[in-house]
Formats: structure tokens, C-alpha cells, sequence
């Protein structure tokens, strides 16, 4: 199979290619993929749906984890692993001339691709939340992300995923988590609020999402905007005292 030895670390552990809630397609990942390569970063992508033909795509491109939104039973937990397997254990359509098998110099690649792979379900409603250890015992599935935005919508709090106000939600997330970890499974969770970070991790969250790019760009302008109106606020008015200064002295 594939080794790869990074040149260097990027000081980010993992990185999620969203697919379900960008404009990114299959090209676009494969050049997320190729970007991330040469870094020691375990890129993630997530599919926008659980679906075969899609999942076959990503994978024949190189994605080797995936996180697959919006699965909400045993049943569908299961399909999404024969997504990743070839016949006869699963449903993966087979194609020797890949990315993922460097277009057919991995000879081995059939036998254990299924080996190397990281199947990632996402339960994020309050049905799915209610199967979660049947979903937890399904051979395959890798680990299981607790997804807040979705489930705070399911609890009736949509947009309020992880703030004070919104205690169910936080309680929820919590006790899943707790679920996961009791079923042998790995559990993980998106916040952008530190502390409830912190605590996620505390009660045994593996991969842990702390921020979002958009969400970084759009803060990052937010700052600088601010930063450059007090600057040249500062300055406008410094330039202004000399001149006021001067009119005084010709009026005395």
C-alpha cells in the first residue's frame, strides 16, 4: 500500500474537506488532497450524502477518511461502510486506474485499501441520537462525530448549537459522547467555543473541531477593519491638532 513521509509539520492535526455545505467538488478535493499531502495532517473530507457513487468518487481520488453526514440508523451506518469495500464484502465499484492506487502501480491496493480507511459517521438529530449504539456496533464505522448545529436544530434551537442559552443542546452533545466512548468507539465533535472544547475533550472526544476557514476569514477581516478604523481615526485626529494649534496662535 501507500507510505508517505511529510516534509515538515503544519501544526494542525487534522482537516475537514466539507463537500455537504461548500461549493467544493470532486475536483476540488483532489486539489485539497494534493495541497495537504507534503504536511503532517490527516485530512478528513465529508461527502455532501451518504450515497455510493459519490463516496467511490472520493475515495478513487485518494481520500482515505471520510465523514458521512446525516446517518441516522445501524442501517444506514452500515451502507456507508459498503460504500468503502469492494465486493464481496461491500459495494465499492472497482477501477485499477486511480489516483488511490497511483493509477495502477499499487498492486495490493484491492485487498487492503478497505485496511486503511476511516469511515466517520455523523449522528446529528435527536432520532439518530436515540440509535446511537446500534450505529456504535456497526463493523466499520470508525468513530462517531456528534454533529451541533444539525442536532440543535433536531432539539429545536437551530443556529444555537453550543452557546449558555441553549443547555439542552450542550447536555445532549455531553451525554452522546459519553455513549460513544461506553460503546468502543471514538467520539468527536465541532465547537468554536474554547471552553466547551476543553470540556468535550475532558469527557473523551479524540477529534475535536475548533474552527471553521470561513468563519476565520470573516473574523480575521472583522478585526482588521477595526483595527485599521482606530488607527486612522488616531491619526486623522493628530493631524488635526497642529492646524488647530496654528489658528489659535494667528487669532491671539
Amino acid at each position: 500500500m501507500r507510505t508517505r513521509t511529510p516534509s515538515r509539520p503544519s501544526g494542525i492535526s487534522e482537516l475537514l474537506l466539507d463537500t455537504e455545505h461548500s461549493h467544493a467538488d470532486i475536483a476540488t478535493v483532489l486539489s485539497q488532497l494534493q495541497a495537504v499531502a507534503p504536511y503532517r495532517c490527516a485530512p478528513v473530507v465529508r461527502p455532501p450524502v451518504n450515497d455510493p457513487a459519490v463516496i467511490k468518487r472520493l475515495l478513487d481520488v485518494g481520500a482515505q477518511s471520510l465523514l458521512i453526514p446525516q446517518v441516522e440508523s445501524a442501517e444506514e451506518a452500515r451502507a456507508a461502510v459498503d460504500a468503502t469495500r469492494y465486493a464481496p464484502i461491500g459495494v465499492r465499484g472497482v477501477a485499477a486506474l486511480t489516483g488511490a492506487t497511483r493509477f495502477g502501480r499499487v498492486q495490493d491496493y484491492a485487498e487492503l485499501a478497505h485496511t486503511e480507511l476511516c469511515v466517520l459517521v455523523q449522528v446529528e438529530s435527536r432520532h439518530a441520537l436515540e440509535q446511537i449504539e446500534q450505529i456504535a456496533s456497526v463493523d466499520g464505522v470508525d468513530g462517531i462525530f456528534i454533529g451541533p448545529s444539525d442536532l440543535a436544530a433536531s432539539l429545536g434551537h437551530p443556529g444555537d448549537p453550543n452557546a449558555p442559552n441553549a443547555p439542552t443542546v450542550i447536555e445532549a452533545v455531553e451525554h452522546a459522547i459519553g455513549r460513544v466512548r461506553a460503546a468502543g468507539k471514538p467520539a468527536g465533535v465541532l465547537t468554536t467555543n474554547p471552553a466547551f472544547a476543553r470540556r468535550c475533550i475532558d469527557l473523551g472526544t479524540t477529534f475535536t473541531a475548533v474552527g471553521v476557514d470561513a468563519g476565520l476569514l470573516a473574523r480575521g477581516a472583522d478585526a482588521l477593519a477595526l483595527a485599521l478604523a482606530w488607527t486612522f481615526t488616531q491619526q486623522a485626529a493628530a493631524s488635526a491638532a497642529p492646524a488647530s494649534a496654528s489658528q489659535s496662535s494667528q487669532v491671539g
